[in-house]
């Protein structure tokens, strides 16, 4: 990745955070967007761009001729039961994690493109796989963002740009804060997981980083379940 071009959207906390740290260390040049900077990027020499993907004036700046990887971080947890999600609310969950994805992708495309090897890393939700309460907003919007990721994966194979996804569980993060906020919350989540503990930054970093490397070369259309086997096992 040494003097390669990333894009990290959603950069200054949690997974995406963590993203750009990893891309640095890995001698990367790193451009992050998000609507607040981080104390690191300075030292990290991140470019930075203050932006909401939400907003009606979207607009990316300054990036390079070509990109060699994005990587898509908004995210939302609207956990609520169904018949109490307004309208306005689902609506929310698919500005952010659907169109805000769409805009940044569009805009960015003939970057990609030129770099004729590029990597698209989106982030869905193991609600998505597998039905849980109260998940519908997100499950929904996240949903969305799998038929993106296959779509593109489809049309852009041509273009020699790769398209994939994760999908995580519970992780540490800022936006799951509420989720973890107390020690009996952190015990309950653990045991959710067949491997006994809730997802770190760390853990989602390391599939970005790896789906953006070359060692992923051949992969396109996917999405990884990284979620501690909540998704496809159950302990005896």
């Amino acid at each position: 990745m040494d003097g390669k071009n990333y894009l990290v959207i959603g950069g200054s906390s949690g997974i995406g955070l963590q993203i750009v740290r990893d891309l640095a260390a890995n001698g990367a040049n790193v451009y992050a967007v998000s609507r607040s900077k981080h104390a690191d990027f300075d030292t990290l020499k991140v470019h930075y761009q203050a932006l909401d993907v939400t907003a009606a004036d979207f607009e990316l700046t300054d990036l390079p001729n070509e990109l060699h990887g994005v990587v898509y971080c908004p995210g939302t947890i609207q956990l609520k039961p169904f018949h109490r999600i307004s309208e306005e609310e689902f609506l929310d969950s698919f500005r952010v994690n659907v169109l805000g994805a769409v805009k940044v992708l569009q805009s960015c495309y003939r970057n990609l493109k030129k770099s004729k090897g590029a990597s698209v890393v989106l982030f869905s939700t193991v609600a998505s796989s597998q039905g849980m309460g109260f998940h519908a907003a997100i499950a929904t919007a996240k949903s969305a963002v799998e038929g993106l990721a296959k779509s593109l994966a489809a049309e852009w194979a041509n273009s020699h740009i790769r398209v994939n996804t994760i999908a995580p569980s519970l992780t540490d993060t800022p936006l799951a804060g509420d989720l973890l906020s107390t020690e009996s919350k952190q015990t309950a989540a653990n045991k959710r997981h067949p491997l006994g503990r809730y997802g770190t930054p760390n853990d989602m970093a390391s599939a970005a980083m790896f789906l953006l490397s070359e060692q992923s070369s051949w992969m396109t259309g996917q999405i990884l379940h990284i979620d501690g086997g909540l998704s496809s096992i159950r302990t005896l």
